[in-house]
């Protein structure tokens, strides 16, 4: 299943020229843009920049059909009639504007020039709400160029705190700059996939992490890493309920609510610091091979409680207790007298409604024309909740 492309395209000075015909790619993810480039240069010989996400033949992700507006320099040639409403948004990202990727490639050009470097050659690889990604290569070894909205923006400032309090555990910008930071290659692959055993390490590896970073709360708040402890998360809780939660699963999440504060205390009161929680913990989210890797993409990086990741990494294992006892283990030695399995339990009905809560707080924070992406989110989750 892959996705039909449509290409409605503008020129630099905010023309719209019109469309080109449509063309298949083999990824059905509509962030996925590095086949979209390659496919209106085979297809049509058109060198495009994507901007964003106008519409699709249907309600989320992946497949179907798909049209983005895409930024071109010179004239295209044969082209379809198209009209595209170009009206500015508060809520859109800067990568997402006419222009906006060709700033940031020449901020990545002089971040590079600055260290000695030179740009050679651009590729797009992701755009959509959450991050632009660029693969760059220069006249020694590649680079990543990411760029967030806002709400990530303490993405940068949490890379260069790893690098220094815990080197060697993510990867280290070579420059930042407001929401784009300039990243080194790292070798190996993303681990999807990964099985227990190499779960067990980056486990570990983000255990380093948490001992340091519960030391350190003051200084990563004032970095800007979002108050995710037990009185933002009951506040974000209720909020999502209140505003989303629809029959049949309203008084099934009414009753999960009921006693919230109380179960929240007694989570604190197992003794497991508050501190640096990923977020989005997943094996996806690291990078190397088995046995050496570096955590990436901390935009979601809160502070809260540790046994969040460990439920994410533990998510589609067979069987996931030999990493819960490993965790366990690891924080009863660095912790004595903390209970880390009645952490778990308490915490673990709530996780699905805080990640409906974050799933709202991106459609908050994004224009209408990429709720898309996230429309099933907030429901799927909310009935996870409820269940």
């Amino acid at each position: 299943m892959g996705r039909v492309v449509t290409l409605v395209l503008v020129d630099p000075a905010g023309t719209v020229l019109g469309a080109l015909p449509p063309y298949e790619v083999d990824l059905p993810w509509w962030q996925e843009v590095a086949d979209v480039v390659a496919g209106a240069r085979a297809h049509h010989g058109v060198d495009v920049t994507v901007l964003r996400l106008l519409f699709t033949d249907q309600p989320a992700p992946p497949g179907g059909k798909v049209t983005y507006l895409a930024e071109v320099a010179g004239h295209p040639g044969p082209v379809r009639p198209a009209a595209a409403a170009l009206v500015p948004h508060p809520r859109r990202a800067p990568y997402a504007e006419i222009g906006g990727p060709a700033a940031s490639l020449a901020w990545a050009e002089a971040a590079l020039a600055a260290r000695g470097r030179r740009l050679t050659a651009a590729a797009q690889q992701r755009t959509w709400n959450l991050s632009a990604i660029w693969r760059l290569e220069t006249d020694t070894t590649p680079v990543w160029l990411k760029q967030v909205p806002a709400f990530f923006a303490h993405e940068a400032a949490v890379l260069r705190w790893l690098g220094e309090h815990c080197p060697g555990t993510a990867p280290v910008p070579l420059a930042a700059d407001g929401g784009r930071v300039l990243l080194d290659d790292l070798p190996g692959t993303d681990r999807y996939g990964a099985p227990a055993a190499e779960r067990l390490l980056m486990l570990s590896s983000l255990h380093t992490v948490q001992l340091v970073a519960a030391g350190r709360v003051d200084e990563l708040l004032a970095l800007g890493v979002p108050d995710q402890r037990p009185p933002h998360l009951a506040e974000r809780l209720r909020a999502v309920v209140a505003r989303d939660a629809a029959p049949p699963h309203a008084d099934r999440l009414a009753a999960l609510l009921h006693g919230l504060d109380d179960r929240l205390a007694e989570l604190s009161a197992c003794g497991l610091p508050d501190t640096l929680v990923h977020g989005d913990f997943h094996p996806g989210n690291v990078r190397g091979a088995a046995d050496r890797h570096a955590v990436i993409d901390w935009g979601d990086s809160v502070l809260g409680h540790p046994a969040i990741d460990l439920l994410r990494m533990c998510e589609r294992l067979a069987d996931p207790e030999p990493l819960r006892r490993a965790w366990a283990r690891s924080w009863r030695t660095a912790v004595p007298g903390c209970d880390p399995e009645r952490a778990v339990a308490l915490i673990e009905p709530l996780v699905a409604l805080r990640n409906a809560a974050a799933y709202a707080g991106f459609l908050d924070a994004i224009e209408p024309s990429e709720w898309p992406y996230h429309a099933d989110d907030v429901p799927y989750w909310l009935a996870q909740a409820a269940a």
